[in-house]
């Protein structure tokens, strides 16, 4: 790839992750209006924690969009391998703004075990969950195809749990007509709970997949070991040995030793490198290869992880 077409590349991935935070703040404040008429209409707890989830989801997406803003900064002298991990630490936050909710939930729904209540207008409620669903599943995949495209962790965050209120709202659906028609008003409480479950699993993935990126985690093997096979498919790289990998926002880093034959050029070393580098770059798009050059037989400080 090119500088011209990466350049390109890296200016489409900042327009569709600046598109998705915006249609996340969007959706998630409508949302907002129409659940909390809804709510007033009906009481129902179920429908409350469906808005608490929406309001959660604006505060969640706007940290998302100042963090989105923040890592799509190009590499500063401060910052030489760039902004990326802030989308990281907004998926943290999201995590913590998702749990934060489900313990207020909980305790509402507590509440209403103790005090059973009778819902009133569910046909209403009905209605504006039919609407949140539609709306969502839109907002859904287009962060499904930003995800695709960009790899970004914070947009990756955000459609998790905008894909967890498909499943709320669907929930309170459930509740509403169980609780409403049947005069089964334990649904309502008894789902509350069982979105907040739902909620807290949501929570926890957000969170190790952030700990991931923070912590510098590998590729997975399977591609380690084709990163290996690339290198070493070039005739004249003898071994690859120090591979390390990570990932940070939408840039990943590749770096490895490449073993070559000791009667070069430095010049030559130099130019196997970079055709090597190419090699890796376009079988795996938006990373940046660095290569170093090893002498065979050359006896080295190696790296003690195993491999």
């Amino acid at each position: 790839m090119s500088d011209t077409d990466k350049l390109a590349a890296q200016s489409k991935t900042a327009k569709l992750m600046r598109l998705a935070t915006y249609a996340s703040v969007s959706v998630a404040t409508v949302l907002i209006v129409i659940k909390a008429g809804a709510w007033f209409a009906t009481e129902s707890v179920s429908l409350l924690s469906s808005l608490v989830d929406s309001i959660l989801d604006v505060g969640a997406s706007v940290v998302n969009l100042i963090a989105v803003r923040h890592a799509l900064q190009p590499a500063d002298r401060d910052h030489r391998f760039g902004h990326g991990k802030a989308e990281a630490l907004a998926g943290l936050a999201q995590a913590a703004f998702i749990a934060g909710s489900g313990a207020f939930l909980l305790l509402e729904s507590i509440d209403r075990f103790i005090q059973p209540r009778e819902i009133s207008n569910g046909e209403t409620g009905i209605i504006v969950m039919v609407i949140a669903i539609i709306m969502t599943l839109l907002l859904v995949g287009f962060q499904s195809y930003v995800v695709k495209q960009t790899g970004s962790v914070a947009i990756s965050a955000d459609s998790l749990h905008y894909r967890a209120d498909i499943l709320v709202n669907v929930a309170v659906i459930v509740s509403l007509i169980l609780a409403s028609n049947l005069q089964w008003y334990m649904a309502d409480p008894i789902f509350a709970i069982l979105i907040v479950a739902y909620m807290s699993i949501g929570a926890y993935k957000i969170a190790m997949q952030s700990m991931d990126v923070l912590m510098d985690k590998e590729f997975p093997d399977e591609d380690r070991q084709r990163i290996k096979e690339i290198a070493e498919s070039h005739e004249k790289i003898l071994n690859v040995h120090d591979m390390r990998t990570r990932s940070s926002g939408a840039t990943s880093f590749i770096q490895f030793h490449a073993e070559m034959d000791k009667e070069i050029s430095l010049a030559e070393a130099h130019d196997i490198a970079d055709e090597v580098m190419y090699l890796v770059e376009a079988a795996f798009p938006k990373t940046e290869v660095l290569i170093h050059q090893d002498p065979e037989g050359v006896d080295e400080r190696r790296d003690e992880v195993q491999e």
